[in-house]
């Protein structure tokens, strides 16, 4: 343990148990869901957006059992007498995850059936049931089956040749209660039959069939309707779609494996048949088929979630897409180009860079600078040499095709894909195979340590000499992620920041010690480190009776250390305020604790990724913006950097545009309180302030109201 994390830990002299003092994760996490859901029911907010935040729900909670209920199962398997931090074991944070998580499901269904299918059939969207369809309908829908759905189904019949088949994660599927024999004389009862895959799970019709500008139906509807279609001369007792989750965690020894590509390449199918975790039927299944499935996954009936509606509503997400109803969306808006006036197009962009830093909040403003930064390096002769670490950049990225046509171009390209980027493993993979192919090199970092950090050098010969150009940032390499998320980035030739990119570059590709850097923070080596370090210099202003705050924004805020650090400085007196968009296991406002602690969580239209932290440091600022959140994995187990915003105009620009708003926002903005709960602020119509809505009125290029 380094000296300080000592010093800080001994000056926690409150009387409370280290175990009280921090919140579980998962139960943080669940708490964060509820935030989403709020969006949902929130009338203020589009209809058709009240849609996806539902589906978004739906999404956050399958990637929230795959991962973290996982996790706690397989603990409670191998019977680990461990404790978090929050002092819970993990059969004890399961029941407790297991009950919350049931209430807010149960919260977002009922929210889906009373609230948002009525709305939306008031605006002529309608998803028509089974038993409202009229005769039109229901020879289309018989139709449609016949043509597009029967081919590709493949019923399963269960018997002792036919054992129940292995079911896919999150894949749609139905169990079928059968009556009578078949052909060749059995009566098993029962049948599997799966969804084709391929399928949207909402079909639209004709507007002459249904009657409304927008008439959908759920494809589970149709196999309901039909299923007895795929068993000739039985009697269909009851039909009950189900859903399985999965352990989606890759089981890969990266101690003994030789090639981590190859070894992810034979893993990643087994991915959707890992341990089940969680069991979603509709509300209509029998008990009996209930509890015969549970058998089937090995789960439990705590593992149950039944429901009043499709299992798989985050499918329901492609269906603002379909809709052409502008005025139920929020309104588009075009990110502003905070450099690149009409008459600066033209410019090459290392010219831009060299006249100053250049500072980019997304979305408010574009990513497209930091697109030409890549695509202008890789036509422009002076360029000799492009690195770049990818973490997520998608499967269809023009980023990724800039650094393939460097490397066609005979340019040095060197690229860090960390290929055990959850759930992006196979696009990275693919985008690793398209850049060897091309001569690029390509490295996968160091093992037991993802490459996390969001970072590119491009290497200039400018009048003889080698000069660099550097894009930090604290989200990802994504245009798409870019536009919905909002983030920082930073692009520089300054000379020193350079040198610290180029050198952990280094570390990431060659073999050494790690050097000293002279801005740059770093995991795992200096970031953890450095955070305590300028915690204590804000407690011992404190102490000398000098002003002392501490502001920081970030996803998530878990790590102990910090955690009992950031409580030393509150009980010094600095004033600490923390935005922290998801899980928190901090505990703000406790006397003799944490009384002089905030945490509010900022939850709207766009997801809040940026990290940020600000220290007063005596009435001369620091301020850093990071790939990392203030969690273990992100100080010991990643490589990340944390990079200082040099320029006191652009610090300002930080401080104005990235924390301030969040600060004051009335309007998305849920104060926590010591147990862990929120309250969602509300003000009077006259003084509402809302950041979001505040930063695309000041940064995006066009007003949103005058896009066509």
């Amino acid at each position: 343990m380094a000296d300080n994390e000592s010093s800080l830990i001994a000056t926690n002299k409150s009387d409370i148990p280290i175990s009280k003092q921090f919140l579980n994760r998962e139960l943080s996490q669940i708490e964060f869901n509820r935030r989403v859901l709020a969006q949902a029911e929130n009338e203020q907010v589009p209809l058709l957006e009240r849609l996806r935040f539902i589906c978004i729900v739906s999404n956050n909670f399958d990637e929230f059992f795959e991962v973290r209920v996982a996790g706690l199962k397989e603990q409670i398997k191998l019977d680990s007498p461990g404790f978090g931090p929050d002092g819970m074991a993990p059969s004890q944070a399961f029941n407790l995850v297991s009950e919350r998580a049931h209430q807010v499901v149960a919260r977002q269904y009922h929210l889906f059936n009373n609230s948002i299918l009525p709305a939306l059939a008031k605006q002529g969207i309608q998803f028509l049931r089974r038993n409202t369809w009229n005769d039109a309908q229901r020879e289309w829908i018989k139709s449609f089956f016949f043509r597009e759905l029967m081919p590709m189904l493949t019923p399963i019949g269960l018997d002792p040749s036919h054992p129940f088949p292995r079911v896919l994660n999150k894949s749609l599927n139905f169990a079928v209660e059968l009556e009578g024999k078949d052909a060749f004389g059995r009566n098993s009862g029962i049948a599997i039959v799966q969804a084709p895959r391929i399928l949207p799970r909402v079909i639209r019709l004709p507007q002459e069939v249904s009657k409304d500008p927008y008439g959908f139906v759920f494809l589970s509807s149709i196999i309901h309707a039909h299923v007895g279609e795929l068993f000739t001369g039985m009697h269909v007792v009851g039909c009950y779609q189900f859903r399985v989750t999965r352990n989606s965690n890759l089981f890969v020894d990266e101690e003994e494996i030789k090639n981590l590509r190859i070894a992810l390449q034979g893993e990643l199918p087994q991915r959707h048949l890992g341990d089940a975790v969680r069991l979603e039927v509709a509300d209509n299944c029998s008990q009996h088929m209930a509890e015969f499935l549970l058998e089937q996954f090995s789960l439990k009936d705590v593992d149950l979630f039944q429901v009043n509606g499709p299992v798989n509503l985050v499918r329901l997400i492609q269906v603002s897409d379909l809709i052409d109803r502008p005025e139920l969306k929020f309104p588009k808006f075009i990110p502003g180009l905070p450099f690149l006036s009409q008459k600066k197009k033209a410019n090459n962009i290392f010219q831009v860079i060299r006249k100053g830093d250049i500072l980019l909040h997304h979305p408010y403003q574009s990513f497209q600078p930091v697109i030409e930064f890549i695509q202008q390096a890789s036509i422009d002769p002076d360029v000799v040499a492009v690195k770049q670490t990818v973490y997520r950049a998608g499967s269809d990225s023009t980023l990724m095709e800039a650094l393939i046509a460097a490397a066609s171009m005979g340019k040095e390209v060197t690229v860090v894909v960390e290929l055990l980027a959850r759930f992006d493993e196979e696009a990275n993979i693919n985008w690793a195979g398209r850049l060897e192919e091309v001569g690029a090199h390509v490295v996968y970092g160091i093992v037991g340590h993802k490459t996390h950090c969001k970072m590119a050098i491009v290497v200039r010969r400018e009048a003889g000499q080698l000069k660099r150009y550097a894009h930090l940032g604290t989200g990802n390499y994504h245009p798409g992620t870019a536009r919905l998320y909002t983030d920082f980035g930073l692009l520089t030739c300054h000379e020193e920041i350079c040198a610290d990119v180029n050198e952990v570059f280094l570390q990431l590709t060659g073999l050494g010690k790690a050097s000293k850097l002279k801005h740059l923070w770093q995991s795992p080596f200096s970031l953890h480190n450095q955070i305590l370090n300028s915690i204590q210099q804000e407690i011992e202003h404190a102490n000398k009776g000098k002003p002392a705050a501490i502001i920081s924004k970030m996803n998530a805020l878990l790590e102990p250390v910090v955690i009992q650090a950031l409580y030393a400085a509150s009980r010094a007196g600095v004033k600490i305020n923390l935005i922290v968009r998801g899980a928190c296991a901090l505990r703000p406002g406790v006397p003799g604790l944490s009384e002089n602690i905030r945490v509010r969580s900022i939850i709207g239209r766009f997801l809040e990724h940026s990290r940020i932290f600000y220290f007063h440091n005596n009435n001369h600022p620091n301020v850093y913006l990071a790939s990392a959140d203030w969690m273990d994995r992100n100080f010991f187990r990643r490589v990340e950097v944390c990079f200082p915003v040099l320029d006191s105009r652009l610090k300002k620009r930080i401080i104005t545009e990235g924390l301030k708003p969040y600060l004051r926002d009335n309007i998305q903005a849920w104060e926590m309180n010591s147990e862990g709960d929120y309250k969602h602020k509300s003000a009077r119509r006259s003084r509402r302030y809302c950041a979001q809505e505040d930063l695309l009125a000041k940064l995006a290029a066009v007003k949103q109201d005058s896009i066509e």
